[in-house]
């Protein structure tokens, strides 16, 4: 009977233990890029009433080395994607540089958690995208630098909220 409780409390406490690991435990370090996502399509797959896959396909601009850089996507993910709001950018690292990105995603009501996506990508080489009266439009990529320098504007480099976004121009990326 004490074996029966024992080997029933280790079964019980694997299980708790790989549902828990299923979620990545991340380093910021090692997702130096930031990736905002302006729009996107999704199909969401379901067996037996619950989640499956998400899968589709978007546009974004990559931030790295301080440089936007547009790009379209398609993805296949564990948890749904969500278009970025405002300008809050996803953590991500080249899984294979200029072809697969990997993001990190939060899990649904688990905001502590992440799970991880690959975005299979086509960068688009001197256009940054923005988003203005509802519509994404591209930009050459140094119009969008000099902003981002005008507006000490960086995500890469923890400036993830541009200073005097209200004044001049609007700000690439807003509404």
């Amino acid at each position: 009977m004490r074996i029966s409780f024992l080997r029933l409390a280790v079964a019980l406490g694997l299980a708790a233990t790989a549902s828990l690991t299923h979620a990545k435990q991340i380093e910021p370090a090692d997702y130096p890029l930031r990736v905002h996502v302006f729009s996107h399509s999704s199909h969401s797959h379901y067996s037996h009433r619950e989640l499956d896959y998400s899968d589709g396909e978007g546009r974004a601009n990559l931030y790295e080395n301080s440089q936007p850089t547009a790009f379209d996507f398609s993805f296949r993910c564990m948890e749904r994607i969500e278009n970025s709001i405002g300008y809050e950018t996803y953590i991500a690292r080249w899984k294979k540089p200029g072809r697969t990105l990997e993001i990190m995603l939060p899990r649904m009501g688990h905001p502590d958690q992440v799970e991880n996506c690959e975005f299979q990508v086509i960068l688009k080489p001197g256009i940054a995208y923005t988003h203005r009266n509802g519509e994404v439009s591209e930009l050459p990529t140094e119009a969008f630098r000099q902003w981002m320098v005008e507006h000490d504007y960086d995500p890469e480099h923890g400036k993830e909220v541009p200073i005097r976004a209200g004044s001049g121009a609007p700000a690439p990326g807003s509404n």
